[in-house]
Parts: structure tokens; C-alpha cells; sequence
């Protein structure tokens, strides 16, 4: 007999009963705000053409990362999953996503899940092998409706903006389809694009020779000399602009920044766009592009992400049968204080630039990152990212940031992901989390409960607007 599915109104607020009545009024002022996610990998064709998902697996296994790692580090094959297989029978994968539910026990993939389930499907009992079938259809017949199209579920959940990430390299055709719909009346949902450049700013990328030509024939700049490659870049961030964007994302290996002479720059962009570019190469043109990322910014008023600290694609093999972004990342240890001062010595003081710094070494928080952006004018903490996007590495991030930093040196949360019905999943986790944790600084009366409601609200979504100038 499947066991009963149901979300407790009380899940993820403290287990104190004086701190958990606290934490549900607070929640209650934020529960049905609208979403903004300011920073996410959701495929914009989606909103282009509002086309019906295909089924459950095309839905919720297949775009989550999160998910199929977990199923190949207990064996099981991305090709059964259907992850770059398209033969793969769909109900087949997702029969055995469904035998292997039972390991996201305690995940933060398990609670998301389980709110897309209930909340979206109406389902009532556990998702297992047992019931796969029964979830496979449900699902699959829901999203034949209208009611589940993608511009349908945009609005159901009260999506104020998303923005995608894309390439300097995309034409950005379906950015400007969705402009298209917005200006015609046919749909109003805002969806923007961010400026993503590692694949024409980092050596080591994969085909970075022939991205530059690429980048050329877009751009009719010369992007193999320097001078042309800066006006490349510029070309296409002012594109990007047009078409919504309002920032630019860079997901370097490290921190590290450099502030190189116009004539050292070029020298080295000889070097690198040459044979047999070095690893020392490569770092310091990665460093030495962030700091000028930065004065673009300055100029065009975009503002800057940085993601250092994953060493992508970890599993060579895996990497060359599927490609990238197959959950083969794993976080490295970041330094901040050192790396970032180049960049921080010549733009940090400048209060009109904003500079959003994530991690994935949450060592950093308390020693680095927190007494960094608590002194810059220009710098902001990213909320808990990626590996650290679950109620314990948010309530770490808080507790670690907050007396340094403060809240108003954050950006409110972001959700960081290529599976759309997640991001109503993880900003009521968010939410709840950070209602939990006011209401424990309430009931220890380090703050009035009239504060931490105003609190509850600005990082629910008034320090994400703010932040990415939305």
C-alpha cells in the first residue's frame, strides 16, 4: 500500500513552539509574493513557444542535474535516464528514477520533488516504484492541458521576471520571440537574458579558438586582436541590453582577478588565442577579464555575477559521452581575499557598480566573504548556491553572513536551475527558511517582530529587484 503524500504547513520552521508561531506569521506576509529569479538556466524556448512538455521524464528527470547525479552515483545509466539518448523509452526512465526515489530521502531534490507532486499534480501518495505509473500518466496527462503549458505555469505561480543565461555566441531568437509576444498583447510574462561570456573568455573552453571566430561573424570586429575582442564584447553586451538583460554571469574555476597594462593585456591575448595556450596563461586571462568585465559594467551599468569554485565536468569520461553540465561539478576550496583585490582596488569603491560574489566554499563565508561585502560599496553576496541551495546551507549562510554582513549587503535568493517547476519549490523553501530564522532573532529579542517582517519581505523580494536593477 503506497504511503499517504502531504506537505505539513509547519515543514522547515523551527522546532521551538514560541519561534515556530513567530516564523508562520512571518510567512504568511511572504508565501504568495511574486516570484523573482533574478539568475536561472531555464530554457527560454519554453516561453518562445509555449509548446506543451512532452511527459513526465521530458518535465522533471530530464533537465535536473541534481536529480540524475544522484541516479548515476548509485548506478544507474544516463542513457536508461534518456540524458542524451532520445531513444531511451520515457516511461521506462522514469520507472526507474521511480525504483531509485527512495535514495533522495533527506535531499533537498526530495523536498523539491515532493512540492511539484503534490502542489502541481495533486498527487496524494508517494512517488515510488509502486506508483510510478500512476504519477507517469497523471503527470503526462496534465501537461496535454493548457492549464500546463509553460506560459500557463509562468503565470500560475505568480512569476514576475526570469532570467535566462545564454552565450555571447546566441542570436538570442527566442528572447526575441518572447518580445515579440509581449509586444503584440499575446502574453505578458517578462523574461530576459543574461550575458554569459565564459565561452569566449576562457582558454580552456571547449572550441575557444573557433568561438572567437564565431564571435567575429556576429559582431564584424576583428575578436582575434585585442582591441576588436573588447569592442566584440561590447557589441554584444549593448545586444544583450536591448533585449532585456540587466546582468552578466562569469563562472570561472577561481576568484582571481588581475589588473594588467592595455600592452600586457595584449600580449598575453596573443598568447592565449595562439597554440598550445598554458595553464598559467589561461588563469591569468580569466583573471584579467574579470576585472575588465567589471569596467564595462561601470560603463553600461550591468550588473556582475561572479560563480567561482566548481571544477566543472570532473569526470573526464562522462564528459566526453554527454558534454557538460551533467552533475559532474565538484566544488573546490576559493580564496576571495587576495584574488578578488585587483578587481576590489580598482572598481570596489564605486557605490554606482554592483558586484555579486557566490560560493561553493562555505569556509569563505565568515572569514571572507562577509567582511568583504560588509566594507565595499560595490560588492554583494550571492545567496547559498548549488550544492548549498537546501534548508541547512541556507540556514549556515545566514548565520555565518548576517552579524558581518548584514542582510541588505545580500541579494535576497536565487534559483539557479533548469528545471522550471523547481523554482516555485525552492523559493517557498527560501522563504520558509529565512522566516525560521528571523523568528529566532525575534524570540531572542534581537529584533522586533514588526523588523523582521519588513526583513522577511525585502529578502523575499525586494533585495533581489534592487539588486539586479529589475
Amino acid at each position: 500500500m503506497p504511503r499517504p503524500l502531504s506537505l505539513h504547513p509547519d515543514r522547515l520552521f523551527p522546532s521551538d513552539p514560541a519561534q515556530r508561531s513567530i516564523a508562520r506569521r512571518l510567512y504568511a506576509l511572504v508565501a504568495d509574493l511574486p516570484i523573482v529569479s533574478p539568475h536561472g538556466h531555464t530554457d527560454p524556448a519554453w516561453f518562445a513557444t509555449d509548446a506543451p512538455f512532452g511527459n513526465a521524464a521530458e518535465l522533471l528527470l530530464h533537465p535536473d542535474h541534481y536529480v540524475f547525479r544522484m541516479l548515476y552515483s548509485q548506478g544507474v545509466s544516463l542513457d536508461a535516464l534518456g540524458i542524451g539518448n532520445p531513444a531511451a523509452d520515457p516511461r521506462e526512465s522514469w520507472r526507474l528514477f521511480a525504483q531509485h526515489y527512495h535514495q533522495f530521502r533527506g535531499t533537498p531534490s526530495r523536498m523539491w520533488l515532493d512540492w511539484v507532486f503534490a502542489e502541481a499534480f495533486g498527487m496524494d501518495v508517494q512517488f515510488g516504484a509502486e506508483t510510478s505509473d500512476l504519477y507517469y500518466d497523471r503527470i503526462t496527462e496534465s501537461l496535454a492541458t493548457d492549464a500546463f503549458r509553460p506560459r500557463a505555469l509562468f503565470d500560475r505561480y505568480r512569476i514576475e521576471v526570469i532570467a535566462t543565461t545564454e552565450s555571447p555566441l546566441d542570436d538570442l531568437a527566442h528572447h526575441v520571440a518572447i518580445r515579440a509576444a509581449n509586444d503584440s498583447g499575446e502574453w505578458g510574462g517578462r523574461v530576459i537574458t543574461a550575458y554569459r561570456p565564459d565561452p569566449v573568455v576562457d582558454p580552456d573552453y571547449e572550441g575557444f579558438r573557433d568561438n572567437l571566430v564565431r564571435l567575429s561573424e556576429l559582431t564584424g570586429e576583428d575578436a582575434f586582436g585585442y582591441t576588436g575582442y573588447l569592442a566584440a564584447h561590447r557589441g554584444r553586451r549593448a545586444f544583450f541590453a536591448e533585449m532585456g538583460a540587466t546582468s552578466t554571469d562569469h563562472g570561472h574555476p577561481t576568484a582571481a582577478t588581475a589588473d594588467l597594462s592595455h600592452a600586457e593585456a595584449e600580449a598575453l591575448f596573443a598568447r592565449v588565442t595562439g597554440d598550445g595556450v598554458s595553464a598559467a596563461d589561461a588563469e591569468l586571462f580569466r583573471a584579467h577579464m574579470l576585472t575588465v568585465m567589471a569596467g564595462m559594467s561601470v560603463d553600461d551599468g550591468l550588473v556582475m555575477q561572479i560563480h567561482p569554485g566548481s571544477f566543472r565536468n570532473h569526470n573526464p569520461w562522462l564528459f566526453a559521452r554527454y558534454g557538460r553540465d551533467k552533475g559532474a561539478d565538484i566544488p573546490t576550496a576559493t580564496d576571495y581575499v587576495h584574488a578578488l583585490r585587483p578587481l576590489l582596488a580598482r572598481y570596489g569603491n564605486d557605490a554606482g557598480l554592483t558586484i555579486i560574489v557566490f560560493t561553493l566554499d562555505e569556509t569563505s563565508y565568515a572569514r571572507e566573504l562577509a567582511p568583504l561585502a560588509g566594507h565595499y560599496p560595490a560588492l554583494r553576496l550571492g545567496p547559498a548556491w548549488w550544492f548549498h541551495d537546501s534548508p541547512e546551507g541556507m540556514r549556515r549562510f545566514r548565520a555565518q553572513t548576517t552579524e558581518t554582513a548584514g542582510f541588505y549587503n545580500t541579494v535576497g535568493f536565487n534559483d539557479d536551475t533548469r528545471a522550471f517547476l523547481s523554482i516555485p519549490a525552492r523559493h517557498d523553501v527560501a522563504r520558509r527558511i529565512d522566516c525560521g530564522f528571523l523568528a529566532q532573532l525575534v524570540a531572542e529579542h534581537r529584533l522586533e517582530e514588526e523588523e523582521a517582517a519588513e526583513l522577511a519581505v525585502d529578502l523575499a523580494y525586494n533585495l533581489a529587484k534592487a539588486a539586479y536593477r529589475l
